[in-house]
């Protein structure tokens, strides 16, 4: 690789990679360790490509998305990966309903099977249309319709307060960094 493209490409992951690492966090339902892996493999990837990359992040995004794909389609049996149980409120402070709701929301979504998981990723936190979503998964748009849809539903019984109107489009997403969950 020529020197200057190692010099971008070091700029692009200096820029990027707190975006990235949001994604893959999101993408592998919040299990960060598997989420670094996810981007390390996906930044490996482009380094070996970047001389011929037009649109970089696009590139890097959709290398994480199928490389996720990938992982959940193994067959290999690997132990759960265990949510802590959110502690129940007291009901009397009246708190922050929207953070409480986020943070629920949040394990909800680590309850979700990856497939499940990733279609929720992609289609409402990445705001992908059904086509691309069902490109970048290969499979049909069908397929992403019911999973979709399931996802949705196992999500408002996990989570009640979303309601059967949902109130998804009131609660911002969460963004994951070292310091933890954050607006």
């Amino acid at each position: 690789m020529k020197p200057s493209n190692h010099d971008e490409f070091r700029d692009f992951v200096a820029m990027r990679s707190t975006a990235l690492l949001q994604l893959a966090v999101l993408l592998t339902g919040g299990d960060r360790h598997a989420a670094e892996d996810l981007l390390q493999i996906a930044l490996m990837k482009a380094y070996g490509r970047w001389a011929h990359i037009q649109q970089p992040e696009a590139y890097v995004r959709r290398i994480l998305y199928r490389q996720q794909v990938n992982r959940w389609r193994l067959r290999r049996h690997r132990a759960e990966t265990t949510v802590p149980v959110l502690p129940e409120s007291d009901g009397g402070t009246g708190g922050d309903s929207d953070s409480e709701l986020r943070i629920a929301l949040w394990a909800a979504l680590g309850r979700l099977t990856k497939r499940q998981r990733a279609v929720v990723v992609l289609r409402y936190f990445e705001d992908l249309p059904e086509a691309k979503v069902a490109a970048l998964l290969r499979c049909p748009v069908g397929t992403v319709r019911s999973t979709a849809h399931r996802s949705l539903a196992k999500l408002r019984v996990l989570v009640p307060e979303l309601g059967p109107e949902g109130r998804t489009e009131q609660v911002r997403p969460l963004s994951y960094s070292s310091k933890g969950m954050q607006r």
